[in-house]
């Protein structure tokens, strides 16, 4: 049944104070039911319900008490994505603290930089690695009171383990067990309630003040459409120290659906089958690995198998544009929709678990062509957009209302315009406080009245709906003097070569466009074994005649689908893949493209050379 836009407005106004409120409205009203699933380091999977999850919160957030953390102190989580995490930051908000997120990827100097910044006197850490961490550089952490280790080594006095502070709280309850209440209770909506230090693809991390009003925001207005319900069951892997992370817990929260949580990139595909979720959050990144792995399989596969995968897709397309132009489907390709469906799209569907309803893509942006292909596939993914300063959601595509290459209408409550250059400006209770100890920053972000600069260039069609066109500082021109959005381009040939990881288009002030290419390692072992070189190095096989032959008839295709002006005419295939270690991409998989370019500014010289 659809919610009209008064009554989803209706339902945000009427939201919970704040983060610990929210928690245990839902624990009260959904205790008996499951919350969450996590496996063990056996790979079993263990239930817990809410009220199992509110009485161990309830623990956790008076040990921080006892701990002597006061509202709206910084308490770190340095960690992956897993269940004791997500109980750490409701307990850090139960007791009116606020949470600092670090990556566990992020190196020594700048765990340092953040837990300094913020203030942090308290660090929750995944295990011996980033205590290690922490122990380096406890010289500059004077105020970082207590480590707290989901796994690991304990010394009982600087670094204990979540047990200990759970015993902790449990003794600080019996005296004061009112504590937790009253804690939620004054913290105010205005109240700080994370801290995330964006992973930024330049300069050193900004720290985004996020207060309690944003989260439930967030959680009321994903949940006031109706997209999802108490029996919806989620996947959850995206990394928690992420706002997009974020707003799935507190979408959680005001919805009551059950998560299943594992932040293991690589059990993705065995998780779900496992736990065979109705709905998942993911990054474009996941969606073109999908997609490049099923292509590149058919292709390497060949003869009968591949010419009936290609058929299957042109029925599939036919169909998906029929159906969202709103037109009637004739009959003779309903039935062969139906065999294309059998034979080719169910078995695309069961590497999902089979019961997937939609995927919601965000944090990047999504190749209009990959989201076509999945619909035709009978997988619909909704793209949604916001930035870490908006709390992370501000648009989002419904399943009734969507528009493949958009990232949907604002959130009920949310305000947009489109400034004279382009420029995407946001305006609600999602709009961050400004930057951690960063004013000049925090005043050229934020207008006088409210409104968010995102650095996006975006347009809005006639039904309201978001189209970004790239990040303003992306954008460039040729020295012929054409614009270039660049992602439009990388977006596009990702669809086109099922190889592809990363391609980083290049031509600011030049003649034409070039472009730096990394291929996917999975990927490149499979194409390999059909092409004679199986037991090769990645550098081998990438550089290798077959390859590079491969890979020009991608970029002509390409190429047919672009503007003269926005054509690949030189490129290179780099000899590895773009990694968060060596810091050409952020943990959310943002590519850093100065970072690349000025790594390869030779490459990049060589293209122009003499021209």
């Amino acid at each position: 049944m659809a919610v009209s836009a008064a009554e989803q407005l209706t339902i945000v106004q009427n939201r919970a104070r704040n983060v610990g409120e929210l928690f245990y409205d839902r624990v009260n009203a959904s205790g008996p039911r499951e919350a969450f699933r996590y496996p063990d380091a056996d790979e079993n999977w263990h239930s817990m319900t809410w009220s199992e999850t509110g009485d161990k919160v309830t623990r956790i957030a008076a040990g921080l008490v006892a701990l002597g953390v006061e509202p709206e102190q910084r308490v770190a989580i340095a960690s992956g994505t897993r269940i004791e995490w997500i109980l750490s930051d409701l307990a850090t908000n139960a007791a009116g603290a606020a949470t600092t997120t670090v990556y566990p990827s992020t190196v020594t100097a700048d765990v340092v930089y953040i837990l300094s910044d913020s203030d942090s006197r308290v660090v929750f850490a995944e295990d011996d690695l980033q205590v290690a961490k922490l122990r380096e550089g406890r010289a500059e952490l004077p105020q970082v009171t207590k480590v707290i280790a989901y796994e690991g080594e304990t010394d009982g006095d600087w670094v204990i383990s979540l047990d200990d502070l759970i015993a902790m709280g449990e003794k600080y309850l019996s005296d004061h067990p009112d504590v937790v209440r009253q804690r939620v209770a004054a913290t105010e909506p205005d109240s700080l309630a994370t801290l995330i230090y964006t992973s930024g693809t330049t300069g050193r991390p900004k720290g985004v003040r996020l207060a309690h009003d944003g989260w439930t925001y967030e959680g009321a207005a994903v949940a006031a459409p109706g997209l999802l319900s108490i029996d919806d069951l989620e996947f959850r892997w995206l990394p928690m120290a992420h706002s997009f992370g974020k707003v799935l817990l507190t979408t959680q929260l005001a919805v009551g659906f059950a998560c299943a949580v594992d932040g293991r990139v690589p059990k993705i595909v065995d998780n779900l089958a496992v736990v065979k979720p109705t709905f998942m959050g993911a990054a474009p990144r996941i969606f073109e690995k999908a997609y490049g792995r099923v292509v590149g399989m058919m292709e390497e596969e060949g003869g009968p198998k591949l010419k009936l995968f290609h058929w299957a897709e042109r029925v599939g397309l036919q169909v998906s544009r029929l159906t969202r132009a709103g037109k009637p489907v004739p009959a003779p390709l309903k039935v062969q929709h139906a065999i294309a469906d059998k034979l080719v799209f169910s078995k695309v569907r069961a590497r999902f678990g089979g019961r997937v309803r939609f995927f919601i893509s965000g944090a990047a942006a999504l190749s209009p062509d990959i989201a076509e292909w999945f619909h035709a596939a009978g997988i619909l993914v909704l793209e949604g957009y916001g930035l870490t300063e908006s709390s992370a959601g501000s648009f989002v595509n419904l399943p009734d209302d969507f528009k493949i290459g958009t990232v949907g209408k604002p959130f009920p409550g949310t305000e947009v315009k489109v400034a004279a250059d382009g420029e995407v400006m946001i305006k609600g209770p999602g709009v961050m406080r400004g930057y951690h100890n960063l004013e000049t920053e925090s005043a050229s972000a934020l207008t006088d009245d409210g409104w968010l600069a995102t650095g996006d260039i975006g347009e809005l069609d006639a039904d309201g709906f978001l189209r970004i066109t790239d990040r303003k500082k992306d954008l460039f021109k040729t020295s012929g003097g054409k614009y270039i959005a660049p992602s439009h381009i990388e977006g596009r040939f990702k669809a086109v070569c099922p190889l592809a990881s990363q391609m980083i288009v290049h031509g600011n002030e030049r003649q034409y466009c070039s472009a730096l290419i990394t291929l996917e390692p999975d990927a490149v072992e499979g194409w390999a074994e059909h092409h004679g070189m199986a037991g090769k190095s990645y550098t081998e096989i990438v550089s290798s005649p077959a390859m590079q032959e491969q890979i020009a008839k991608d970029i002509e295709e390409l190429n047919a689908k672009l503007n003269p002006w926005e054509t690949i005419k030189k490129w290179a295939v780099l000899d590895h893949d773009l990694t968060i270690e060596s810091g050409e991409i952020t943990p959310s998989m943002k590519v850093k493209r100065r970072v690349v370019e000025e790594r390869y500014a030779d490459v990049l010289q060589g293209f122009y050379a003499g021209s």
